[in-house]
């Protein structure tokens, strides 16, 4: 009986697998790890709040970890190829990310995105040598994907689907090992509570699944901005919930239960209206000094909540949440009071809100 035998191998294209792995490798190789920062609490408190800075990598994002993942991935799996396009669906900071990591290993790039996406991260996107196809419905950025790769011979990255697997959540330098490699030496070295927005849901699930592993008490916290459907779907174990509006807090939440998205390792969630996000953004500039995006203020809002709620308990400890992206990308939406006016958004309340809190250490 005859013996089949297929060799697929391709020498040329071997040899660029293994350049594009490395370079992608190097790039993690040169970065240090991001900060993390202290928020000012009152001393009597005993609450140790922490922003995990991540706007420090590279391309100024938490999705830079999440590119990198990605590319390792889609280049092991064998499906980016040499000369064909890499499609991804985002509202942009993932985009901006992979844009530099197609760039690095010489491949086009195109981003599919909101309309509304702002203008400072389609020029980043483009700054590294992606293009950007807007598109006016934010539902319809998958299947434009989709579409684009087929007609291309591209590959469609598809962050949504694979953001939860493509990173090692039992460690090998994630953002969850990277905390607790952190705060070693804190007086409070594991954390009550760790607070991480969804956007794919993939932080989330890699900083729950590594809390769980390593037999930590750490609890999970994903707080969720207006127009999301996550929220809703976690309380109701439901993944069929959709949201007909995108939303208004780039970079986290989702008109559909993504596949990423891990409902049973999270904790807690908390809904956090959009005005509250951007109050407390504007609340870590005069307190650091630093300018963040708008999800960055979710989390905040949701982790000074929390905060509260141990200082009534009396209880000790720290709270850990991440600094996603810088503000300078969106001085035209989140820092404009123009914007605000226009999306008919009132800040007042939440930002004396927090003020109150920060001073008494009771919401009102």
């Amino acid at each position: 009986m005859a013996t089949v035998d297929v060799d697929r191998s391709d020498n040329a294209y071997r040899h660029w697998l293994k350049e594009s792995v490395r370079k992608v490798q190097a790039d993690s190789n040169r970065s240090a790890d991001t900060h993390l920062l202290l928020f000012p609490l009152p001393e009597e408190w005993g609450i140790d709040l922490y922003l995990k800075d991540e706007s420090t990598h590279p391309t100024g994002s938490l999705k830079h970890r999440l590119a990198r993942s990605l590319f390792l991935y889609g280049l092991c799996n064998g499906w980016i190829r040499p000369g064909k396009p890499v499609i991804e669906a985002s509202s942009g900071s993932t985009a901006v990310s992979e844009a530099y990591f197609a760039g690095l290993i010489g491949v086009p790039f195109i981003a599919v995105m909101p309309r509304t996406t702002s203008s400072e991260k389609t020029r980043l996107i483009e700054f590294h040598g992606g293009s950007c196809h807007l598109v006016d419905d934010p539902g319809t950025v998958y299947e434009v994907s989709q579409r684009l790769a087929e007609e291309t011979g591209g590959h469609y990255m598809d962050q949504f689907t694979y953001a939860e697997r493509a990173t090692d959540w039992r460690g090998n330098n994630n953002i969850a090992e990277s905390i607790y490699q952190q705060m070693r030496l804190e007086r409070y070295p594991e954390p009550a509570w760790i607070v991480a927005a969804a956007g794919t849901g993939g932080t989330s699930a890699t900083i729950a699944r590594y809390v769980h592993y390593m037999q930590y008490d750490t609890r999970v916290c994903v707080p969720d901005p207006e127009n999301s459907c996550f929220f809703d779907g976690w309380l109701k174990n439901d993944a069929d919930v959709v949201s007909d509006r995108g939303s208004r807090i780039e970079g986290i939440g989702r008109p559909r239960m993504e596949p990423s998205f891990v409902p049973g390792a999270i904790d807690r969630m908390m809904r956090v209206p959009d005005a509250a996000s951007i109050a407390a953004v504007r609340t870590l500039e005069r307190a650091i000094g630093r300018q963040a995006g708008g999800s960055t203020g979710t989390g905040l809002w949701s982790a000074l909540r929390i905060v509260g709620e141990m200082v009534a308990e009396g209880r000790r400890g720290s709270v850990v949440t991440l600094l996603c992206d810088p503000g300078e990308r969106y001085l035209d939406k989140y820092y404009s009071d123009d914007w605000l006016a226009e999306q008919g958004l009132d800040i007042a309340p939440y930002s004396e809100a927090i003020d109150h809190f920060l001073a008494t250490s009771h919401w009102h």
